[in-house]
């Protein structure tokens, strides 16, 4: 695993062994990062059920302004500090929470991301829960995007509440989702005609 673009560009993240990770491959990663590419330079970004930080550290690599890391695995949260120790990025760029992530949707309080990242493990088909909690959750604000991993045989609707997909991406048995704000979609429309 490597960081593909930015000030950390070419460097690789700590190899580890834990079943419980499959991370991004770098395909899912490239378009992934292609589709956000003018919208990560200076946003907040929320990394959810981080894993090794992967996206979260390619995000900040790119521009980010700010990252927040979300997991609750101890061993994924040794994993993800230990490639800001190698990649030395820099402590005033993120913050580290260590909290289930649907409680985490539901207990936030504070200012809306612009990106969050959701890569909920691949054993528990958490994908649909994660949508319901983010659609009712302050961390979603009507310029927010959200991209999800999901299994393809696991529910997930088109629309949450106002959170709407604009784009799915079949990759084997993982589907890429992108969701934004209902009214993002509309303004889009209006200024395409």
């Amino acid at each position: 695993m490597r960081i593909i673009a930015g000030k950390y560009r070419g460097h690789q993240l700590v190899s580890f062994n834990a079943d419980h990770i499959r991370p991004t491959t770098d395909r899912v990663k490239e378009t992934l990062f292609n589709k956000l590419q003018f919208e990560i330079e200076g946003s907040r970004v929320a990394d959810l059920f981080c894993g090794t930080g992967n996206l979260g550290i390619e995000a900040l690599s790119r521009g980010a302004e700010f990252c927040t890391f979300v997991e609750k695995n101890p061993k994924s949260l040794a994993i993800t500090r230990q490639n800001f120790e190698k990649l030395r990025v820099p402590a005033s760029d993120y913050k580290v929470i260590n909290m289930d992530v649907i409680a985490f949707l539901k207990s936030y309080s504070g200012e809306p991301f612009g990106i969050i990242f959701a890569d909920p493990p691949f054993t528990e088909k958490m994908a649909h829960a994660v949508m319901e909690a983010a659609s009712g959750s302050a961390a979603f604000g009507p310029a927010t995007l959200l991209a999800i991993e999901s299994q393809a045989k696991e529910r997930m609707e088109d629309r949450y509440g106002a959170l709407v997909r604009y784009s799915k991406k079949e990759y084997g048995d993982k589907i890429l989702s992108m969701f934004c704000h209902e009214s993002a979609l509309q303004q889009e429309e209006e200024n395409h005609e």
